[in-house]
């Protein structure tokens, strides 16, 4: 049996795009990758994500926001960036690790606009299924990938 690629999402504060990506390759990949989550900084786990994920059938509620250094001793083979400012600001990484970029909408900020609670949710949940979709690809789509 071959090791499972082991896989860190980076956002900006690991409570919502990473968190997904993290549930949803737990959820759809955890037979080939052991998959992370983490932040640049730590804005605590988005109760809006729980929900729409736990509507697929994905329970994140139990992650932690967790900052980048608490996997300083992770051997990784891929690091995600799925936000703008995580891919701007990715720090590199020792060993082998290649840095990806694979960008997402921000729910939070384009649910602030909305004054309905049901709009609201729909960015959420696009963004989670345009994150299941690309997580269905992995892990061929990181191998294809050109590194940052």
């Amino acid at each position: 049996m071959a090791a499972k690629l082991k896989v860190l999402f980076l956002c900006t504060g690991n409570s919502c795009r990473s968190q997904m990506a993290e549930g949803w390759a737990r959820h759809l990949k955890g037979d080939s990758i052991e998959p992370y989550s983490a932040g640049i900084e730590t804005h605590g786990l988005n109760p809006n994500a729980v929900k729409v994920m736990a509507e697929a059938g994905v329970d994140i509620s139990r992650h932690r926001s967790k900052k980048l250094d608490a996997f300083a001793g992770v051997a990784l083979d891929y690091v995600v960036t799925v936000c703008g400012h995580a891919n701007e600001t990715c720090p590199r990484f020792p060993g082998r690790a290649k840095v990806v970029h694979v960008g997402f909408d921000d729910p939070p900020k384009l649910a602030a606009k909305e004054t309905d609670s049901e709009r609201s949710l729909d960015h959420y949940r696009r963004v989670r299924d345009e994150i299941a979709a690309f997580v269905k690809t992995l892990p061929d789509a990181l191998i294809q990938k050109p590194a940052k």
